[in-house]
């Protein structure tokens, strides 16, 4: 293994402009320099050996380091290294991988668009809702309701159903088409002596009343995650999904489903739309489509989404959108190599012979004096830590992660809760190494407050 020189950090510091951090604090403290990967691990440029236990970001499916995708991807570069799918061309890879996205979708879908992020595909399908309305005529029918702690991406569509005041702040968002129902999260907003029946009624009164207020004939779509991820890992309350999707049929709104953090077997079924009964018109996939070792995401959507969308081309002449990057031949060979992969190593099975430790040993956890609960499904799942009296919000669960890293696990706060979404290739084994560091550093935080 080489090692970088110290001296790279500083150089990053000076040039490269990073996402989601303080940049003036960036500036000052510098970051860790990951400089090589292998199975769920990743190592920095010193050599420190870390188990990435957010697969990257909710995304490496397969692991670092897997050579079946590293020479799908030479030999791919060999024989076609780029082509678009403009003017009526397209390439074998991306005919292969919509065909195989197809089969293995968990309702019945029509067609398959690719783009090269989460973002990218919420933001089109977005644009795609607006074009299906005035393809049928109703040209005020326009407004898409997401959700607040939902998170479907930065672009400004995207970055608009997104419910998370960070990305809003300061970028003039969201966009006035767009409104947010309740988060469902009954662990952060159930109230005193409210059963999780009676908060399932009320999210879906607030949502049913959201739409009333709004004008029913004003409300294309509804943005949703299975289960909220960058929000926080956050559950739905049961009966929860069964009750919105008869409330937007009542009033003839299209489901579009945001399944780039719990597709490709994270929820220890291939789809959390199988987990939780869901049908989407619309079904947003990317990360764990090809293990993020390429940009790739793709966008599945059902006849009765896809056939206005045509007509209206038909009758304008063209379907106005493109990306010079959608349906890479390299980035689809790669995802389809990457599914081939999922499905022969039965990852998905892994997921859900795993999730009973896996969700045990966070509830173990939960009982710490620093941990307040944990929740969870598959190999998706969170920690919540006690908030500090004596700081700002955010700072105990900033406080474990920072721990949790010197005891050689990469993991993300978010709010007070730890998140963890390990590689699906995870084992058993490794699962109790993670949790132990997790175990040690909350004991340390323990100790150094006492």
């Amino acid at each position: 293994m080489t090692i970088i020189p110290n001296s790279m950090e500083g150089r990053d510091i000076a040039y490269q402009m990073h996402p989601n951090v303080n940049l003036r604090k960036y500036e000052k403290t510098g970051g860790v320099v990951i400089e090589s990967g292998d199975g769920i691990y990743v190592f920095d440029n010193n050599g420190k050996r870390y188990i990435e236990g957010l697969a990257g970001l909710w995304s490496v499916a397969v692991g670092f380091g897997e050579k079946r995708l590293v020479e799908v991807a030479r030999a791919q570069m060999e024989k076609l290294p780029y082509y678009h799918t403009f003017a009526y061309k397209t390439h074998g890879p991306s005919i292969e991988l919509a065909e195989m996205l197809i089969q293995m979708a968990p309702v019945p879908m029509s067609k398959v668009h690719f783009t090269s992020s989460g973002s990218e595909a919420n933001d089109l399908a977005c644009k795609m809702v607006w074009y299906r309305s005035n393809a049928l005529g109703n040209k005020d029918k326009k407004k898409v309701i997401g959700r607040i702690k939902g998170y479907h991406g930065v672009t400004i569509a995207a970055g608009s159903i997104t419910g998370l005041p960070r990305n809003h702040e300061s970028f003039d968002l969201p966009l006035d088409r767009m409104v947010h129902t309740s988060c469902p999260s009954y662990v952060h907003f159930g109230q005193e002596n409210e059963s999780e029946a009676d908060f399932t009624t009320r999210m879906l009164t607030d949502l049913e009343d959201l739409i009333i207020r709004e004008g029913p004939e004003t409300v294309a779509a509804f943005w949703g995650e299975p289960v909220m991820g960058a929000g926080g890992v956050l559950m739905p309350p049961e009966g929860y999904w069964e009750g919105v999707q008869k409330i937007l049929r009542k009033y003839d709104i299209l489901l579009v489903v945001d399944e780039v953090i719990c597709g490709f077997g994270r929820t220890g079924n291939m789809f959390a739309c199988q987990t939780y009964g869901i049908e989407p018109d619309v079904l947003i996939l990317s990360k764990q489509i090809s293990s993020s070792y390429m940009p790739l995401s793709a966008i599945l959507m059902n006849d009765r989404f896809y056939q206005p969308i045509a007509d209206e081309s038909d009758r304008i002449g063209v379907f106005g959108h493109g990306f010079t990057a959608s349906g890479h031949p390299v980035a689809t060979a790669v995802g389809l190599e990457n599914l081939k992969i999922i499905q022969e190593r039965d990852l998905v099975g892994n997921a859900a012979r795993l999730e009973e430790q896996f969700l045990s040993r966070l509830a173990e956890l939960a009982k710490h004096p620093v941990a307040h609960s944990s929740r969870g499904v598959g190999l998706l799942g969170a920690l919540e830590i006690k908030p500090f009296d004596d700081a700002k919000a955010g700072d105990a669960a900033l406080t474990v992660t920072a721990a949790l890293e010197k005891e050689g696990v990469i993991a993300r706060a978010v709010g007070e809760a730890i998140c963890f979404c390990p590689p699906l290739i995870i084992t058993s084994e490794q699962i109790d190494d993670m949790f132990d560091a997790l175990e040690r550093a909350l004991d340390a935080v323990a100790a150094a407050r006492a």
